[in-house]
């Protein structure tokens, strides 16, 4: 529940596939990047994007 998925209103069409792959390709990432813990990966992503005033 990292990523808030339950909490997710995407259910028609291709979306909920297509976030499924993003979120994915994040967690992907983040362990290439040498993250074990991927929750605080993502607390750590969401202080960076926070920082350099990024959003989703």
């Amino acid at each position: 529940m990292t990523f808030t998925e339950d909490a997710s209103r995407i259910r028609t069409g291709s979306a909920p596939r297509a976030m499924a792959t993003l979120r994915n390709l994040a967690i992907g990432l983040m362990r290439q990047t040498g993250w074990t813990n991927i929750a605080a990966a993502a607390t750590t992503a969401g202080h960076a994007t926070t920082l350099l005033k990024i959003t989703c």
